[in-house]
Protein backbone atom coordinates (compact mmCIF):
# COMPACT_ATOMS: atom_id res chain seq x y z
CA UNK A 1 0.00 0.00 0.00
CA UNK A 2 1.30 3.33 -1.22
CA UNK A 3 -0.34 6.52 -0.06
CA UNK A 4 1.13 9.16 -1.97
CA UNK A 5 2.22 12.73 -0.71
CA UNK A 6 -0.87 14.68 0.60
CA UNK A 7 -1.55 18.51 0.64
CA UNK A 8 -3.80 20.26 2.64
CA UNK A 9 -5.62 23.32 0.74
CA UNK A 10 -8.22 25.34 2.28
CA UNK A 11 -8.78 28.94 3.98
CA UNK A 12 -7.15 30.35 7.02
CA UNK A 13 -8.70 28.60 10.30
CA UNK A 14 -9.40 25.62 8.42
CA UNK A 15 -6.81 23.61 10.39
CA UNK A 16 -4.72 22.41 7.68
CA UNK A 17 -1.49 23.31 10.13
CA UNK A 18 -2.73 21.38 12.99
CA UNK A 19 -4.68 18.20 10.99
CA UNK A 20 -1.77 18.09 8.24
CA UNK A 21 0.86 17.57 11.81
CA UNK A 22 -1.45 14.97 12.98
CA UNK A 23 -2.23 13.10 9.99
CA UNK A 24 1.54 13.33 9.34
CA UNK A 25 2.23 11.49 12.59
CA UNK A 26 -0.71 8.80 11.77
CA UNK A 27 0.98 8.13 8.04
CA UNK A 28 4.37 8.64 9.78
CA UNK A 29 5.46 10.81 7.34
CA UNK A 30 7.77 14.20 7.45
CA UNK A 31 5.26 17.13 8.32
CA UNK A 32 6.26 20.65 5.94
CA UNK A 33 4.11 23.99 6.18
CA UNK A 34 4.85 26.46 3.30
CA UNK A 35 4.23 29.31 5.65
CA UNK A 36 6.76 28.17 7.98
CA UNK A 37 9.20 27.50 5.76
CA UNK A 38 9.13 30.91 4.08
CA UNK A 39 9.33 32.34 7.53
CA UNK A 40 12.18 30.05 7.95
CA UNK A 41 14.20 30.57 4.92
CA UNK A 42 13.40 34.31 5.24
CA UNK A 43 14.53 34.75 8.95
CA UNK A 44 11.02 36.93 9.35
CA UNK A 45 7.53 36.46 9.76
CA UNK A 46 4.87 36.94 7.04
CA UNK A 47 3.39 40.12 8.07
CA UNK A 48 6.65 41.28 7.86
CA UNK A 49 6.93 39.99 4.14
CA UNK A 50 3.93 41.20 3.49
CA UNK A 51 4.67 44.48 4.41
CA UNK A 52 7.95 44.85 2.85
CA UNK A 53 7.44 43.15 -0.44
CA UNK A 54 3.23 43.30 -0.67
CA UNK A 55 1.44 40.39 -1.38
CA UNK A 56 3.23 40.04 -5.03
CA UNK A 57 6.54 39.48 -2.93
CA UNK A 58 4.93 36.68 -0.68
CA UNK A 59 3.23 34.70 -3.24
CA UNK A 60 6.67 34.84 -5.36
CA UNK A 61 8.68 33.06 -2.41
CA UNK A 62 5.59 31.04 -1.95
CA UNK A 63 5.83 29.93 -5.41
CA UNK A 64 9.05 28.26 -5.06
CA UNK A 65 8.94 26.78 -1.58
CA UNK A 66 5.59 24.68 -2.83
CA UNK A 67 7.57 24.00 -5.90
CA UNK A 68 10.77 22.59 -3.79
CA UNK A 69 8.22 21.20 -0.91
CA UNK A 70 6.05 18.82 -3.18
CA UNK A 71 9.37 17.46 -5.05
CA UNK A 72 10.25 15.88 -1.43
CA UNK A 73 8.83 12.17 -0.84
CA UNK A 74 6.68 10.91 2.25
CA UNK A 75 5.59 14.34 3.05
CA UNK A 76 2.12 15.53 3.89
CA UNK A 77 2.04 19.81 3.10
CA UNK A 78 0.18 22.19 4.78
CA UNK A 79 0.09 24.71 2.15
CA UNK A 80 -1.42 28.80 2.78
CA UNK A 81 -5.11 29.79 1.83
CA UNK A 82 -4.03 31.55 -0.76
CA UNK A 83 -1.28 29.11 -2.31
CA UNK A 84 -4.42 27.83 -4.97
CA UNK A 85 -4.47 31.47 -6.76
CA UNK A 86 -1.24 30.68 -8.55
CA UNK A 87 -1.61 28.44 -11.77
CA UNK A 88 1.78 27.25 -10.97
CA UNK A 89 1.22 26.01 -7.45
CA UNK A 90 -2.02 24.07 -8.81
CA UNK A 91 0.03 22.04 -11.31
CA UNK A 92 2.65 20.67 -8.83
CA UNK A 93 -0.07 20.29 -6.01
CA UNK A 94 -2.16 17.75 -8.66
CA UNK A 95 0.45 16.38 -10.00
CA UNK A 96 2.64 15.18 -6.93
CA UNK A 97 0.52 14.26 -4.45
CA UNK A 98 -3.49 13.85 -3.38
CA UNK A 99 -5.05 17.75 -2.65
CA UNK A 100 -7.49 17.63 0.55
CA UNK A 101 -9.60 20.40 0.97
CA UNK A 102 -9.93 21.55 4.48
CA UNK A 103 -13.61 23.39 4.11
CA UNK A 104 -15.04 25.43 6.71
CA UNK A 105 -17.60 28.44 6.61
CA UNK A 106 -16.52 32.05 7.42
CA UNK A 107 -18.16 31.88 10.63
CA UNK A 108 -15.53 29.27 11.82
CA UNK A 109 -12.71 30.47 9.99
CA UNK A 110 -13.25 34.02 11.94
CA UNK A 111 -13.95 32.11 15.36
CA UNK A 112 -10.36 30.48 14.67
CA UNK A 113 -8.33 33.27 13.29
CA UNK A 114 -10.06 36.43 15.87
CA UNK A 115 -7.27 36.49 18.25
CA UNK A 116 -3.85 35.95 15.66
CA UNK A 117 -2.18 38.92 14.91
CA UNK A 118 0.31 36.86 12.18
CA UNK A 119 -3.00 37.24 9.49
CA UNK A 120 -2.06 40.64 6.66
CA UNK A 121 -5.08 40.15 4.83
CA UNK A 122 -7.18 39.79 7.67
CA UNK A 123 -6.16 43.73 8.53
CA UNK A 124 -8.93 45.12 7.86
CA UNK A 125 -11.90 47.08 9.82
CA UNK A 126 -14.25 43.73 8.59
CA UNK A 127 -12.32 40.22 8.82
CA UNK A 128 -15.91 38.60 7.72
CA UNK A 129 -16.02 40.45 4.90
CA UNK A 130 -12.99 40.14 3.71
CA UNK A 131 -13.15 36.39 4.91
CA UNK A 132 -16.04 36.09 2.60
CA UNK A 133 -14.73 37.54 -0.08
CA UNK A 134 -11.76 35.23 -0.14
CA UNK A 135 -13.47 32.44 0.15
CA UNK A 136 -16.07 33.28 -3.01
CA UNK A 137 -12.69 34.02 -5.14
CA UNK A 138 -10.77 30.73 -3.89
CA UNK A 139 -12.97 28.14 -2.84
CA UNK A 140 -14.17 26.80 -6.39
CA UNK A 141 -10.12 26.71 -7.05
CA UNK A 142 -9.92 24.35 -3.27
CA UNK A 143 -12.53 22.37 -4.80
CA UNK A 144 -11.26 21.75 -8.56
CA UNK A 145 -8.04 21.09 -7.14
CA UNK A 146 -9.23 18.38 -3.95
CA UNK A 147 -9.34 14.35 -4.80
CA UNK A 148 -11.12 14.64 -1.12
CA UNK A 149 -13.21 17.00 0.70
CA UNK A 150 -13.81 17.38 4.32
CA UNK A 151 -15.72 19.39 6.51
CA UNK A 152 -14.11 20.79 9.66
CA UNK A 153 -16.50 23.06 11.37
CA UNK A 154 -17.35 22.43 14.98
CA UNK A 155 -14.68 19.23 15.05
CA UNK A 156 -11.39 18.55 16.64
CA UNK A 157 -7.84 17.82 14.67
CA UNK A 158 -7.88 14.73 15.57
CA UNK A 159 -11.14 13.65 14.29
CA UNK A 160 -10.26 15.45 10.59
CA UNK A 161 -6.92 13.92 10.63
CA UNK A 162 -8.92 10.11 11.30
CA UNK A 163 -11.18 11.01 8.73
CA UNK A 164 -8.29 12.00 6.20
CA UNK A 165 -6.52 8.65 7.27
CA UNK A 166 -9.34 6.31 6.90
CA UNK A 167 -9.61 7.85 3.91
CA UNK A 168 -6.35 7.20 2.24
CA UNK A 169 -5.75 4.00 4.17
CA UNK A 170 -9.25 2.58 2.56
CA UNK A 171 -9.06 4.35 -1.02
CA UNK A 172 -5.42 2.58 -1.26
CA UNK A 173 -6.41 -0.86 -0.04
CA UNK A 174 -9.09 -0.62 -2.69
CA UNK A 175 -6.36 -0.28 -5.38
Amino acid sequence: MTIPNVFLVGPMGSGKSAVGRQLARMLRRVFHDSDAEIEQRTGVDIPFIFEKEGEEGFRRREREVIDDLTSLDGIVLATGGGAVLDPENRGVLASRGLVVYLEASVEQQLERTRLSSHRPLLETPDPAERLASLMRQREPLYRELAALVVHTDGRVVREVAQEIHRKLVHENSSN
